[in-house]
Formats: C-alpha cells, sequence, structure tokens
C-alpha cells in the first residue's frame, strides 16, 4: 500500500518519529521484580524523583504501575497499565547526554505477572515490539515466563532476557544461560557480565569495550546508583579474583560465539542478556540503552485482507486494552490503542473497523500508571487512551481511508466458571451496569442463557483470581456487595445454534451465549465431553484458544 493521502513531508516527519519510538513489554514469573523494574525505568528517564518501592523500616510504597487497591495489597500486577516516557542515553554519571540527537520515546506496557491474568497479558503481547523476559537469578526460568515467551516466540516478537535480583544469593550465569538455551532453545548473548557472584553484585564487565562498571548503592534504593567506569587494569586492583572469573566468563562466552549478532536477535533466535538489581538500580540504565539500541522501531501490519498497512500510511490503531476505574472520581473509561500507521492527532474523526461508523478523538490522553495529559499528536508505537470509548473493545481497529481492519484477539479458553449474584435487589441497576462494563473491558467472560437471566449471569475466566478481581470492583466503584458461587464446570467448547438444543439436554452440559455472540457449552469434565463427542459425532464442539498457546 502507498502512502495514499499523505504528502512526502508529512510522510518524513512520521518515518522519523518512528525511529526514535521503542514499545515493549515486560514478561516475568510472579514476583520476578517486574514492577520494580518498570518503576526502576522510570526513574532513570527522571520521569519520577524515587522509585516507589522504598524498602526498610520506613515501609514500603506501592509502584506508580501499581495502582489498583488489590494490587497495593498483595504486591502483583492484576491489569496491564502503559507508561510513556522520553529517554536521552546518558554517560555513566548519568547527567551528560551521550549526543544531541532527540530523546527516544519509550512506550512501556507493564502486563500482569500472575498466570491467572494470561489473557490479558496476551492482550498487551499484541500492542508491542519487543519483550524484556525478566527471570529470578535464583528461580531460574519458571512456568508463568515459559508460556508468555511462547506467546512472544509465536508472534515473532524478539526478546531481551534479564537476570534480576544479582544482588541476593542465586544461581551462576552460565548456568542460568545453560538452562534458558536447552530449554526454549533462545541463544543468550550477554551484553555484560557480573562482576561479583549473585548476592555480592559489584558492577559489570562490558564485554564490548572490555571497561568494569562499579555501582554504588543508594538508602534503600531508592535514587539512581552512581557509576564509576574503570579500566580493565583499575577493576582488577579494585576487585582481584572477581574481576578475573569475570573477565574468564567473558572469553568462554566469546569461545561459543555468544556475542550479540542483531540479525538473529531480530528473528527470535538470540536473546541479548543483562545481569540487574531492580531494587537497587543496579544495570537498568544498560537495560534501557540496550533496548534504544536494539529492539525494533514500529513496523507495519497486514490486515485480514492481506494487504500491508505501512507506518507511513494514514492513520490506523488497534485497541489492545479498555480500562475503567482508574480515576474514582470521574467513573470514566480508558481504552487503550496501539498506534499502526499514520499520524494521531486529537479531535480526528476516525472510522470504527467493526461497526463502520464515525469515532471522535476529542478526549485523548497519554498515560503514565494511572496519571494521564492531553495528548495533542502521536504516532506509530505510541499508546494512546481515548476516555469513555463506550463502542470500543479489545481487538477493534480504528482507521481513517483507505479502510483497514487487523486481525482480531482471541479470548482464551475459560476454565474456571462462577455464577455471580447480587445480594440485594435494590442494586441490581448498578449490578447490570458494572456486569456490562467488566465484560467490555474483558475482565472476565460474562456468559449469560434464559435459564440463569440477567440476574445470575456466569462468569468465565482462565484464573480464579479474576473473580476476587470482580468482587472488588464491583464494591469500590459501584458499591455493589455480590456472591460468587462455583459452578461444576471445568471446560468449555465452541458450539452453534443447530447444536445447542441436543447440548442443553445432556446431562452434565450448559449452553450459553458470549457478548460477543459466540454460543458455549460447559462440560462438568473431559469425560462427559468425550462420552457426548463419541454419541453424537455431527454436534458442533470446536476447542477454544488455551491459554499456552
Amino acid at each position: 500500500m502507498s502512502s495514499e493521502g499523505i504528502s512526502a513531508a508529512s510522510a518524513s516527519t512520521i518515518a522519523r518519529e518512528v525511529k526514535r519510538r521503542r514499545t515493549f513489554a515486560i514478561i516475568s514469573h510472579p514476583d520476578a521484580g517486574k514492577s520494580t523494574m518498570t518503576e526502576a525505568l522510570a526513574l532513570h528517564a527522571r520521569m519520577i524523583s524515587e522509585a516507589g518501592a522504598v524498602h526498610g523500616k520506613g515501609g514500603r510504597r506501592s509502584t506508580v504501575s501499581d495502582w489498583m487497591e488489590m494490587e497495593k495489597a498483595r504486591g502483583i500486577s492484576v491489569s496491564s497499565t502503559a507508561l510513556q516516557f522520553n529517554y536521552t542515553p546518558t554517560g555513566p554519571d548519568g547527567r551528560e547526554p551521550v549526543s544531541d540527537d532527540e530523546p527516544n520515546v519509550i512506550n512501556l506496557v507493564d502486563t500482569p505477572g500472575h498466570s491467572d491474568f494470561s489473557e490479558d497479558t496476551y492482550r498487551v503481547l499484541t500492542a508491542v515490539d519487543a519483550a524484556v523476559m525478566l527471570i529470578d537469578a535464583a528461580k531460574g526460568l519458571e512456568p508463568q515466563t515459559l508460556k508468555l515467551f511462547q506467546v512472544c516466540r509465536h508472534r515473532g516478537i524478539p526478546v531481551i532476557t534479564v537476570i534480576n535480583k544479582w544482588d541476593r544469593p542465586g544461581r551462576s550465569p552460565l548456568e542460568l544461560i545453560d538452562e534458558i538455551t536447552e530449554r526454549i532453545g533462545l541463544i543468550p548473548t550477554p551484553l555484560y557480565v557480573p562482576v561479583g557472584i549473585a548476592g555480592d553484585y559489584r558492577g559489570l564487565l562490558d564485554r564490548r569495550t572490555g571497561d568494569f562498571v562499579k555501582f554504588t548503592r543508594t538508602a534503600g534504593g531508592s535514587t539512581i546508583a552512581p557509576e564509576t567506569v574503570l579500566s580493565p587494569a583499575e577493576a582488577l586492583a579494585s576487585e582481584g579474583d572477581a574481576w578475573t572469573a569475570a573477565v574468564e566468563e567473558s572469553e568462554l562466552l566469546g569461545e561459543m560465539g555468544q556475542d550479540h549478532d542483531q540479525e538473529m536477535f531480530l528473528a527470535g533466535q538470540t536473546s541479548p542478556m543483562i545481569f540487574t538489581s531492580a531494587m537497587l538500580n543496579f544495570g537498568v540504565r544498560q537495560l534501557l540503552e540496550a533496548l534504544v539500541e536494539f529492539a525494533p522501531a514500529p513496523a507495519g501490519r497486514t490486515g485480514i485482507d492481506d494487504v500491508e498497512r505501512a507506518v507511513t500510511d494514514p492513520f490506523s490503531a488497534v485497541v489492545f486494552k479498555v480500562q475503567a476505574g482508574m480515576d474514582s472520581s470521574h467513573r470514566d473509561r480508558l481504552a487503550y490503542m496501539r498506534i499502526v500507521s499514520g499520524e494521531f492527532e486529537r479531535g480526528m474523526v476516525v472510522t470504527h473497523a467493526q461497526t463502520g461508523k464515525p469515532f471522535a478523538t476529542k478526549y485523548a490522553q497519554a498515560v503514565f500508571g494511572r496519571d494521564r495529559s492531553t495528548v495533542d499528536t502521536a504516532y506509530p508505537g505510541d499508546v494512546v487512551g481515548l476516555v469513555n470509548a463506550m463502542a470500543l473493545a479489545p481487538g477493534d481497529t480504528l482507521f481513517t481511508d483507505p479502510k483497514v481492519q487487523y486481525p482480531p484477539i482471541p479470548s482464551f479458553a475459560p476454565e474456571h466458571f462462577s455464577a455471580l449474584r447480587v445480594t440485594t435487589a435494590d442494586k441490581y441497576k448498578q449490578f447490570r451496569k458494572a456486569i456490562d462494563q467488566l465484560d467490555a473491558e474483558g475482565v472476565v467472560q460474562v456468559l449469560r442463557n434464559d435459564l440463569r437471566g440477567d440476574a445470575s449471569p456466569v462468569l468465565a475466566a482462565v484464573g480464579p483470581m479474576q473473580f476476587e478481581v470482580v468482587t472488588a470492583r464491583m464494591k469500590t466503584e459501584f458499591n455493589v456487595d455480590t456472591v460468587i458461587e462455583p459452578l461444576g464446570y471445568s471446560l468449555a467448547r465452541r458450539t452453534d445454534e443447530a447444536s445447542a438444543p441436543e447440548l442443553a439436554r445432556q446431562r452434565g452440559v450448559e449452553v450459553f451465549h458470549r457478548s460477543d455472540g459466540a454460543i458455549l457449552a460447559l462440560f462438568s469434565d473431559k469425560w462427559r465431553l468425550q462420552f457426548i463427542e463419541k454419541e453424537f459425532p455431527s454436534l458442533t464442539l470446536a476447542p477454544l484458544v488455551a491459554a499456552a498457546d
């Protein structure tokens, strides 16, 4: 597709802006330090003056990316959030920029850490160009990290590997490298080698320069850790055997061919690796600069008609997340869109591909965790929040002519099912409104049938913690007390109108309509499903997308 409708000057501006941008997500197993790392990155970009995770007797504050009360109470992320900030690479002293170029624009989409919210994370991964795979130095690869890496591989998203918590006792660098290579077939290519074993983090050996980047701790790790660059001779005099061991490991990696290769990285065969301590802000600058140097800039996408939309083509965007309840004083709803092509200007009228109707973008905002600011222009790679976008849902496309529609985001196969009911009849109106809102956001899948009616919809979830989010938000945002009643179903299949009557007559089966129009049959267990498939081979029973696919 040509850049029809866009002048050469505009196309040049868009291309220049795209080159500055990096859009990525952090993926990890719960408690690997993902939200702390998000905060540390914002600190190094000078977007905040002090990290939210302040440790010690003074207590702990919640991070800027974890704003829900449930997140603050549990110390986990249960919803994705977006952070946008400028970053200019600096020298080791953290003060002087290394070039006069315009700053990079970083779009960081924080993802839920818990596996129960893997569907939300999957949506985020449709909106980014790269991923940071955060691994606990002591635990190595964990189940949720493996699942999310497979999603990255399936979508062709290049991955930068970060070994976090190097300030605590853990495994050796070579052991972690071997595990990643053997278990997922991704070859780590460390950009730096840690000086000092896990638990004795002194600094990094820069494998490209041979120099030693020495870190100095700050009180509570709440501010940027000072860095000092020493020559190899100075490093040997300062660190002795720890430096010698790091040099030997670096040389061994070189002999094994584990040096960074940009083409292999973009092809998903290798992964630049960095050792960090997000808690102490060690290695965070190095991660930011690796993202700027190696992560790909935004690229065009192909629509459902197999026609590619280049970044310099007219405006288009994909909605990947809808979130309400971020501002208790304004009860509004925010749709996050990832701009795919063209220049976005606040107030422009675009077309909603799913309905064909015009959509006004007067209320457009840049997002920094829970905080927002009006955005007037944005470019491919940027994440923009549209306020009170009631007609939008995850997977929707917005565009200006010529028409484009991007592939929908699939819903995962639910594995947990519960009926939800309001405890008092006078709250029924608020109950209905809240259910419709949470359904539109994709917090859970909402299933209905004539037998149960609207008073007791069935919630379908990938993990049971999603039900906790529903009841908590019902109470805090709508002042509605609800009761969750677990149901005896364990799996779902997609069916059709012709098959539904027969399925509804079967014991251990219940048929529902989902809000997107899909008809789902719920089964008590896999044996019941197998029996019905055998007895009624003509019925439509199609698997849904599994969370690990």
